[in-house]
């Protein structure tokens, strides 16, 4: 059974070991689990978003890459074993001054489990055109208690602090209503915000389709993208502080699709990302 009892922060789980092959590798600790955090890990599976994180940092780290994530796409092939090294190989695509394309493999026990592609490049000095800005709801505001704790809520919850503006509404909250949840989201222990913080908490939170019935479908993510639009700064995100919107696109015919789009304290829009999820047999009673 994987150890939960001292949890371990997100830069320690992206401390990678390298390996003889010029790879790197990592455990992945169960406190980092999707499974309820009542229950034990094996109950859920490693939590994609640090998966996600996981692999944009093994190919910034393994190729000694310098310029800025903009685009990070995962699939997630099988579920990796809780505290059990996984091995990431990066590999470079094409590299060039504007845009950089740069891949990762992961395995466990020579089995992949899934694999990433990047794409890194320096932004121009081209004045920005914002659609998306979007005026936030002031976080001091917002209830503190207005969060997801509990035996029910998933493992990986416990290293991020939510400020809800209008929920949680999981189990039904969004009957009938637009299904959309609404939140202030940082890390627990007040890291900065940065592309890996961003491709964690970008999953952070259940399905989106969970909060449009009381009795939720199983589901699991399959395929993951995120698009970083603006860097996080200090300032965008004082404290380590973002402002998200999480949105069930469409369900049906076995799959769900939703998307994230994430903003800074002063509506700056820093990354947006699209999730399609399998929804999973139902077994007979």
């Amino acid at each position: 059974m994987a150890d939960t009892t001292h949890p371990i922060s997100l830069d320690a789980a992206l401390a990678f070991h390298t390996l003889d092959d010029g790879g790197l590798s990592a455990p992945v600790p169960g406190h980092f689990s999707n499974g309820p955090s009542g229950l034990p890990p094996e109950k859920g599976f490693p939590f994609g978003g640090l998966l996600a994180a996981l692999c944009a940092q093994a190919m910034r780290q393994g190729l000694s890459l310098t310029a800025p994530l903009r685009t990070l796409s995962v699939q997630y092939l099988s579920a990796a074993r809780f505290g059990e090294q996984v091995a990431f190989r990066p590999r470079l695509l094409r590299g060039g001054r504007n845009v950089i394309y740069a891949a990762v493999e992961a395995e466990q026990d020579g089995r992949m489990t899934h694999h990433a592609t990047g794409t890194y490049g320096l932004d121009g000095d081209n004045p920005p055109l914002a659609p998306l800005h979007l005026p936030t709801p002031p976080l001091d505001g917002l209830n503190p208690a207005a969060t997801i704790r509990g035996p029910m809520s998933p493992h990986f919850a416990q290293h991020v602090e939510y400020r809800f503006d209008g929920g949680p509404n999981i189990l039904g909250g969004n009957a009938g209503k637009p299904v959309i949840e609404r939140t202030w989201m940082r890390m627990a222990d007040r890291r900065p915000l940065d592309e890996v913080g961003l491709c964690y908490l970008l999953d952070a939170l259940y399905p989106p389709a969970w909060t449009a019935s009381s009795t939720p479908a199983p589901m699991t993510t399959v395929d993951l993208r995120i698009d970083i639009l603006t860097d996080p700064t200090p300032e965008t995100a004082p404290e380590g502080w973002a402002f998200f919107e999480f949105r069930m696109l469409d369900l049906g015919l076995g799959w769900t699709v939703d998307e994230a789009t994430a903003w800074g304290a002063d509506g700056t829009p820093l990354a947006i990302s699209r999730q399609r999820r399998k929804l999973l047999p139902q077994r007979g009673g």
